[in-house]
């Protein structure tokens, strides 16, 4: 009988921690459930958000791009953030929307005019967004078209990197700049002509000089990369360079 006894009692046992375990299941798969759908659709709204930032960042640049060339000087001053900072060539550095505007007058006058030509395509964008969805950097190629009265045109190309930042809730250009590679006589092209950047204004001084030391063709210079590399996660921001024989530069 206490045998009997004995074993009743662990049977029960038993089954009161099956039933315990089994409650706990019921009660906890859908609470688990719930959690890892919120997770999951949070991840979602959040690269959807970039996604959503990336393009608006893009069609910012474009923006800017169309307004630029036209000449379009208070538009295109108007897309930077407060403490913006604009940098074309060897110019050197102008900050802030005002001096951008003015800064800007010196490629042709508000709208530009008859014998001017001031186009700066941007291609090839790699824009990156940070994850906090505040900042965001661009990387475009420009070829570009110009001319003036009086001048011949010119043929040309460059690298752009600028960094964005999103201010009270709308992108804006936090810095401009435009690296060119090469320049050349629109008439005697590449071979024969090859033509070096214009430095600062003596008129209308920079706030800051320009933040690298370069040349253009013949000279190579490689403009550091704002992304890493999308396979190795390496940044391409200290390129080994040929000694420039003008500048004396390595890099």
């Amino acid at each position: 009988m206490r045998n009997n006894a004995r074993r009743v009692h662990c049977l029960m046992a038993v089954l009161v921690g099956v039933a315990t375990c089994i409650a706990a299941t019921i009660i906890t798969t859908p609470v688990m459930a719930q959690t890892s759908t919120q997770a999951r659709l949070a991840a979602f709204r959040d690269r959807v958000a970039r996604l959503e930032d990336q393009d608006e960042v893009e069609n910012l640049q474009a923006t800017f791009g169309f307004y630029f060339d036209k000449g379009l000087w208070d538009e295109a001053s108007s897309l930077f953030a407060r403490n913006g900072t604009f940098e074309y060539g060897l110019s050197g550095v102008y900050v802030g929307r005002d001096r951008i505007r003015r800064a800007m007058l010196m490629y042709g006058p508000q709208g530009l005019a008859q014998g001017y030509l001031n186009n700066h395509m941007m291609l090839q964008p790699v824009i990156i967004v940070a994850d906090d969805g505040r900042t965001a950097t661009g990387r475009f190629q420009g070829p570009m078209q110009l001319a003036e009265p009086g001048a011949n045109g010119i043929w040309g190309v460059g690298i752009y990197e600028n960094t964005y930042v999103k201010e009270g809730g709308v992108w804006k250009l936090a810095s401009f700049h435009f690296y060119p590679t090469a320049m050349t006589d629109y008439d005697r092209g590449w071979a024969r002509s090859l033509l070096p950047m214009k430095g600062p204004s003596a008129l209308f001084p920079p706030d800051r000089p320009s933040t690298a030391v370069y040349r253009t063709m013949p000279g190579n210079y490689i403009p550091p990369f704002s992304y890493k590399h999308p396979v190795t996660g390496q940044p391409l921001t200290n390129l080994p360079q040929a000694i420039d024989s003008v500048t004396g530069e390595e890099r």
